[in-house]
């Protein structure tokens, strides 16, 4: 049986100290902070976590981290994705080696394969592996979309068992959900759009504001699997500022530095990421302080 990647699942970042080195105690100390929160599942090395700025023994070394720490308490859904299939796989494995419980697989960004391509670069992955592979569909960063026959076609391999559905289009998600098979997991891969998501038949949420918010995502989106949609709205509305903010510049900026902000973490990212601009983190401490975010960050410090 392959675990259960449904609920809110949080796209970890990544703490750097500030030498620009991994910071593994703060590592630690998320996770365990996601656990108490009430996460679903975790999952380390997505691109919100600066994948393609760890090296081969860190992203494997985040990916241990998090299976330790996790301790069968929930699954770790290691990240393993990229343009070189053969590169892919080898990072498929290793991660399988560690006893991590499945795969996201972010698209092949810039070589721009075809819809051939895609099935054929997935269906190379899953053959290499027994672990259970999300795929991770963000064509607003990647320039590349798993259109829905495609999927369909990928459906069918007996362990890729879902995706990640970030590409922003609710008429391309209903296509998804219609025509893969009912067992087929459809995660948001946008927290604004897992109320409409999971209404239509998604199954979650792999959550960038979980971050900051484990224990508030996580019910959102029980909320919603509920079918609780008019208290889901309301809590939705609540949370929207936040949701929006970590957006205004490129993720993982903002909400790193909400993070920091809440001293879960140093503000430091590598390049070609950098600090977010003077106003766009007075409006990021704006949101955090009418949430109280940060006197309970304060609270939880001084305790």
């Amino acid at each position: 049986m392959f675990a259960e990647f449904k609920g809110c699942g949080t796209a970890m970042v990544t703490p750097f100290q500030k030498d620009l080195s991994l910071d593994e105690e703060a590592l630690r100390r998320l996770i365990r902070r996601q656990i108490a929160g009430g996460i679903n599942f975790l999952v380390p090395c997505g691109t919100t976590g600066e994948s393609p700025t760890l090296s081969h023994e860190e992203h494997l070394r985040v990916v241990a981290i998090t299976v330790e720490e996790a301790k069968g308490k929930v699954p770790v859904l290691g990240g393993a994705g990229g343009y070189d299939t053969r590169k892919v796989i080898e990072m498929a494995r290793e991660i399988e080696q560690m006893g991590a419980d499945g795969i996201l697989s972010v698209t092949p960004y810039y070589n721009k394969p075809t819809q051939e391509g895609l099935y054929h670069h997935y269906k190379a992955i899953a053959s290499a592996t027994s672990l259970p592979i999300i795929l991770y569909n963000v064509p607003p960063r990647t320039n590349v979309n798993i259109e829905p026959a495609t999927l369909r076609r990928l459906s069918e391999i007996e362990n890729i068992i879902g995706v990640k559905e970030a590409s922003g289009n609710i008429a391309q998600m209903t296509q998804v959900i219609q025509q893969v098979p009912e067992q087929f997991i459809v995660l948001s891969g946008d927290d604004a759009l897992t109320l409409p998501l999971v209404a239509m038949g998604g199954r979650g949420l792999i959550s960038v504001t979980s971050n900051e918010i484990p224990t508030e995502m996580t019910r959102l989106v029980q909320l919603c699997l509920d079918g609780e949609f008019k208290t889901a709205r309301a809590l939705l509305r609540k949370l929207l500022p936040l949701i929006e903010v970590n957006f205004i510049e490129t993720n993982p900026t903002p909400v790193k530095a909400g993070m920091a902000e809440m001293s879960l973490l140093e503000p430091v990212w590598r390049l070609p990421l950098v600090p977010p601009r003077t106003e766009n983190l007075a409006k990021i401490r704006s949101v955090l302080e009418s949430l109280a975010l940060l006197e309970r960050a304060h609270v939880a410090n001084r305790t």
